[in-house]
């Protein structure tokens, strides 16, 4: 099934997918793709045969920029990079392949100029960056944007964000992030397309084909993709970044695989090991994953990289004596590029040399660097994404600023609403409160190396520019993030007694969410639960606005606030974005793509859990049933759930005969209707559950999703079609299976919503 032929207010993901998968087409496409990148102009293989042990290595060698852009050197820093000369007397030894996260065009047309006129081989450097959603048009963080349940939006964005890389003179991006992520504790859950799988799947492919764009990776405005992180790095322990995982093959398989096979087979070039071991054996040194999944099994041939100091970390997971031994592990294990520690420069040819990493291994490694350079072009034109001017032309433009805003509104989710929006434009005295009422700060989100929050626009300025009068709109912080400011709370409930509506800004930081930022509870700080109060027992109406990278467990007083909208970190535009959907400039239309928990101790939680021998019948909680004492064994807020500005209805469901075969299929159809004064966009969920099967099942699983807009008092009827192939599961023999019996199926607004629901028999 191809997106890009799918009209967008269709079917965006229709059911099938998982099965095209199971049956091989997708594997077939990689070892296509694997022919492609292995087969070298033959000048460029003659180059092999001409490199020395080390120039080889220093091809599969890729340092961060000692000449930084941005945030770079915060993020990540040069390490061993001296000087900005020094690394340039690395290139002129042929010590060094690439360099990532560098300061522009005019960096790497000096560090180019020096690969091109004075290294031996003259083979042209690659440029990469963490170009994760967006460079200086700063896009909605991947969570919030998974949100949109709009993988067109995806595609466009990593569009947008791949030309405005490409001309800054980058050729590859450390992106898209596609771990499944079912621990809010987790802070790169941030950096995802949330829980589920089915959705991570088609963001995955959306963003790859996106950042790649349609006219070949040696386009001038394509950069190559890096799905990353191979493999469970959402499956941490505790939520703990960096931390041990251990899951079984079964889950592999069925959970954190599917997603970098989508992205495999949308044509992702390369992919990222990540951090985490599994089951006592880390990633980057993992030979079953990395060479017998991953290119035996998927036929995947293309570039391996490990994450930043990877390889030198298998040193601390006790899994590598020394340095010597860390570079042979991972090398032979399958990662072909090591990044930032410089091991494989330092090791590589003494290992060669003594016969512990044969030669044939190290030459297939640069083959593949080599052959991503081809892709891109590189040898053909090394400075084709080297240009000053086009780099000031082409970033931050009035269209890139643009669909910035669109995809920020479109990925705001609205919990909750008793009428108080949207709100008119006129009439009304407003009173923006919180740390993010305004200033310019905590807008773009974490994991931005390029743009920054001083060139994003924020809520006051967003509000003020779209009311009549601008003097109608106060603005108070009333608290800081994490702590109490000097009379903050009298101030904010004086603005508060002196306005109609109170639009309450509150969350987390951007430093809360990202790498390194796990959370032990993931609340509102305490601090702005005091400001939330304090508005609250004013008695006028308040909208809470959440701002977050996460799945947050929320309490009074957020919950008895007349409406709460889930705003995330939404980048350049994030101000204007949240006022076109506070005032109705834009419905609401966005479904989280995570569980918001009742609280903290239910994590990890998602929503296709198993029903346990002992669930909770429906009604009040039981004694010795599947659930805590204080919650029951669900979410606050489910996956897919979202409020519209319209009353959306789910009635007459038709499942035909109700019967499906291997040559029939079955056509689940529902009557959607908005019976509100206000036009809406609705996303139409399909869920099934298979009742008995030899390997228990989740409670429900996504397989379907529309987006149907409606007309007030419009009706529409939408359409699944379930195939037999889209019933399988993993096996106890860790094949996929289909196994004959009775199926629950609902088109619902949410995981666990009802909608209409009903039960059909695979024959």
């Amino acid at each position: 099934m191809t997106m890009a032929t799918m009209p967008r207010r269709t079917v965006l993901m229709g059911v099938g997918m998982a099965a095209a998968w199971a049956a091989s087409p997708a594997r077939a496409l990689l070892a296509q793709a694997a022919a492609r990148t292995t087969t070298l102009p033959p000048a460029v293989e003659a180059l092999i045969a001409q490199m020395t042990v080390e120039e080889k290595a220093g091809q599969v060698t890729l340092m961060a920029a000692a000449w930084a852009g941005g945030a770079a050197t915060a993020l990540n820093p040069a390490g061993a990079a001296s000087s900005f000369e020094g690394q340039l007397a690395e290139v002129r030894a042929g010590r060094l392949g690439g360099v990532f996260n560098g300061n522009g065009a005019v960096m790497a047309r000096r560090m180019q100029t020096v690969a091109m006129r004075e290294a031996r081989l003259k083979i042209p450097l690659i440029f990469a960056a963490d170009v994760i959603h967006g460079l200086r048009t700063v896009f909605p963080v991947p969570l919030a944007e998974a949100a949109s349940f709009d993988p067109e939006l995806a595609r466009r964005t990593a569009r947008a964000a791949g030309a405005e890389a490409a001309a800054s003179g980058i050729d590859w991006t450390f992106a898209p992030m596609v771990d499944v992520a079912r621990d809010a504790r987790w802070g790169r859950g941030v950096e995802g397309a949330g829980e589920d799988v089915l959705l991570g799947r088609v963001m995955a492919a959306a963003r790859v084909r996106g950042f790649q764009g349609d006219r070949g990776l040696a386009a001038p405005d394509a950069v190559a993709a890096c799905a990353k992180h191979f493999a469970a790095y959402g499956a941490g322990e505790g939520g703990l970044d960096y931390n041990s995982v251990d899951v079984s093959e079964r889950t592999l398989r069925e959970v954190y695989f599917p997603p970098f096979e989508s992205a495999f087979a949308a044509g992702a070039p390369t992919t990222m090991a990540s951090f985490n071991e599994i089951a006592g054996v880390p990633a980057t040194a993992n030979e079953w994953l990395l060479t017998e999944v991953l290119r035996r099994e998927w036929g995947f041939d293309g570039l391996v990289v490990s994450d930043y100091t990877g390889d030198e970390e298998l040193i601390a997971h006790g899994f590598a004596a020394d340095a010597r031994e860390a570079t042979r592990l991972a090398f032979m294990a399958g990662v072909d590029m090591s990044m930032q520690s410089a091991f494989y420069i330092k090791h590589l040819p003494g290992l060669v040399a003594a016969g512990e990493v044969p030669m044939a291994r190290l030459d297939q490694a640069v083959r593949r660097v080599l052959a991503l350079k081809v892709q891109l072009g590189l040898f053909d034109d090394p400075f084709r994404r080297i240009d000053s001017k086009r780099e000031k032309a082409r970033v931050r433009t009035p269209a890139t600023l643009a669909l910035a805003q669109e995809a920020g509104a479109r990925s705001i989710v609205m919990l909750k609403n008793d009428g108080v929006l949207p709100l008119p434009t006129t009439g009304k005295k407003i009173a923006l409160i919180g740390p993010f009422a305004g200033g310019q700060h905590d807008l773009i989100g974490p994991w931005n190396v390029y743009g920054t929050d001083a060139e994003a626009v924020d809520l006051e300025m967003g509000v003020r520019a779209i009311v009549r009068d601008a003097a109608s709109v106060s603005v108070t912080a009333g608290s800081g993030i994490d702590d109490a400011l000097p009379g903050g709370i009298d101030a904010a409930v004086v603005a508060a007694r002196a306005a109609d509506v109170v639009v309450l800004a509150i969350g987390e930081s951007q430093r809360m969410s990202g790498e390194a930022q796990s959370r032990v509870d993931v609340v509102v700080p305490a601090a702005q639960v005091a400001l939330a109060q304090a508005v609250a027992a004013t008695g006028k109406p308040v909208v809470v606005l959440l701002r977050t990278g996460r799945a947050l467990a929320l309490t009074e007083p957020v919950l008895g606030a007349s409406a709460i909208l889930v705003t995330w970190f939404l980048g350049s535009r994030d101000g204007p974005a949240i006022a076109d959907v506070l005032f109705g400039r834009v419905g609401p239309s966005a479904r989280l793509p995570v569980s918001f928990p009742y609280a903290t101790g239910q994590e990890p939680y998602h929503y296709d859990h198993k029903s346990t021998g002992r669930p909770n019948p429906p009604g009040p909680l039981a004694e010795y049933k599947a659930h805590y004492r204080e919650f029951p064994n669900q979410a606050r807020f489910a996956f897919g759930h979202g409020l519209t500005y319209g009353t959306i209805d789910y009635a007459a469901l038709d499942l035909g005969s109700a019967r499906m075969s291997a040559d029939t299929p079955l056509v689940a159809r529902a009557t959607i209707r908005n019976s509100g004064a206000r036009a809406a966009e609705e996303v139409v969920q399909l869920y099934v559950h298979d009742v008995t099967a030899s390997i228990t099942q989740p409670v429900r699983l996504l397989k379907a999703f529309q987006r149907v807009s409606l007309a007030p008092g419009e009706a529409k009827q939408v359409s699944f079609t379930l195939r037999r192939a889209d019933l399988l599961f993993v096996g106890q023999d860790l094949k996929p299976v289909v196994e004959p019996g009775r199926f629950r199926v609902w088109i619902a607004p949410s995981a666990q919503a009802d909608g209409v629901s009903g039960e059909f028999v695979l024959a």
